[in-house]
């Protein structure tokens, strides 16, 4: 059984910072991608943030240069480093993860509020 926990949201004001992190466990063979996905009240989920297992990365540009996602491999968690945050960004975060563990399948995390408002 594989489970991704997320932990890091919360209620920040305008132009203020956020870590979200996601820690993949359970029979985890290799991941190959990682990433963050957002859904809005209203809006459909999106992507935010994806990273691979060698490091290279891919932004939506409406968080680009505000947001850093990173990963270590050896823990099996990723990141999401968020700055000069802005009400439009104001969502539940979901961790998501491509790993292979009896096989290669995608994980969910079960969801983080953030919250940007004064």
């Amino acid at each position: 059984q594989v489970q991704l926990v997320e932990s890091g949201g919360g209620l920040v004001q305008p132009g203020g910072s956020l870590r979200l992190s996601c820690a993949a466990s359970g029979s985890i063979f290799s991941i190959y991608e990682m990433g963050w996905y957002r859904k809005a009240p209203g809006k459909q989920r999106e992507l935010v943030a994806t990273i691979t297992s060698g490091g290279s990365t891919n932004y939506a540009d409406s968080v680009k240069g505000r947001f850093t996602i990173s990963r270590d491999n050896a823990k099996n968690t990723v990141y999401l480093q968020m700055n000069s945050l802005k009400p439009e960004d104001t969502a539940v975060y979901y961790c998501h993860a491509n790993l292979l563990s009896v096989t290669v399948n995608n994980y969910w995390g079960q969801g983080t509020q953030v919250t940007v408002s004064t």
